[in-house]
């Protein structure tokens, strides 16, 4: 059976990235229209979920079509994000740009020794953000990922992700790695942070309401010395995209630093205003509002007490 699941996919990926992007996308509007419609439980959850951040904002109408787009975005998205994997960097430009890069530190000359954390979401072509060596020069790309089973498909998705030479680390096996080049300095970190994490994170108001948010952009931010931001990825228009870096979130004030919860409580807030300014932009699908149970909330994971004791060596 992973044999068969693994030829599938790569059929569809070299399918894919043999179409013209424009089809790519229209592709794949049509296959998040017919998720829409199949997938009864994440459907719910996306409408559960808008209706939880826009009630008395938006009515039960204007909250289904949100949804419905949502899943169009979805599918756009997910099929691009193959076609794109593989572009070169002349065609990828015609595509996608990135602003702000005036706030980078050290972006278009030399090999930095400062770090920088990029704490983005699920928002657009999230994947794009595996291509940014195309655009801002001097820095390492790196990013965290989740590995899938089984192991012959974890690996096809993440030569896709390193197609341009990003460094993929895995969260339970590759935090030695991470913190070993952290620590050599000219990387570029990209944490996707926007997903909830019971077991590690801190309860914080997210549109209103208490959810948990990861702690570990403004951990890492602060133990390795980094600037840390919020980018975004915009939609632009059909198979177009723009990474808006932002301003720099704080990580000191007045000389002293800051508590990781303020940190993260600005990285809460610049999502917010993002998913605000294109609401069918985000990842609607997935439940960030969980409840975290007794038993998690007292057993954290191995990504957290490694950063937390990172974290304390540093204070020493």
């Amino acid at each position: 059976m992973n044999s068969v699941i693994y030829f599938l996919a790569r059929m569809m990926v070299a399918l894919l990235q043999a179409m013209p992007l424009l089809w790519v996308a229209r592709l794949g509007r049509c296959g998040g229209e017919a998720v829409f419609w199949l997938d009864g439980r994440h459907r719910k959850v996306a409408l559960q979920n808008l209706t939880l951040c826009f009630q008395g904002e938006k009515s039960p109408a204007e909250i289904r079509a949100l949804a419905h787009e949502n899943f169009r975005r979805i599918g756009e998205n997910f099929c691009c994000s193959i076609k794109t994997a593989s572009m070169t960097e002349k065609e990828l430009k015609r595509v996608m740009e990135v602003s702000g890069m005036a706030a980078v530190p050290a972006a278009n000359g030399g090999r930095p020794e400062a770090n920088l954390i990029f704490a983005s979401g699920h928002f657009g072509n999230f994947e794009l953000f595996s291509r940014l060596s195309a655009f801002i020069r001097g820095y390492h790309i790196a990013s965290t990922y989740r590995g899938m089973r089984p192991a012959a498909l974890d690996r096809m998705v993440t030569s896709l992700r390193q197609f341009s030479g990003t460094t993929m680390y895995e969260r339970r096996t590759g935090s030695e790695a991470l913190k070993k080049a952290m620590s050599e300095g000219g990387q570029l970190l990209v944490l996707f942070s926007d997903q909830s994490t019971r077991s590690n994170g801190m309860e914080l108001p997210f549109f209103g309401r208490p959810c948990w948010t990861s702690r570990a952009p403004a951990l890492m931010a602060m133990r390795y010395k980094s600037a840390l931001f919020v980018p975004i990825c915009y939609r632009t228009s059909l198979g177009r995209w723009r990474i808006e870096l932002g301003e720099p979130i704080a990580t000191h004030q007045d000389g002293a630093r800051r508590s990781v919860e303020a940190v993260t409580r600005d990285m809460n807030t610049a999502m917010e205003m993002a998913i605000r300014r294109d609401p069918a932009n985000w990842f609607w699908v997935h439940n960030r509002w969980k409840l975290r149970s007794a038993d998690e909330a007292a057993a954290p994971t191995a990504e957290a007490e490694a950063l937390s004791s990172s974290m304390q060596k540093h204070e020493a």
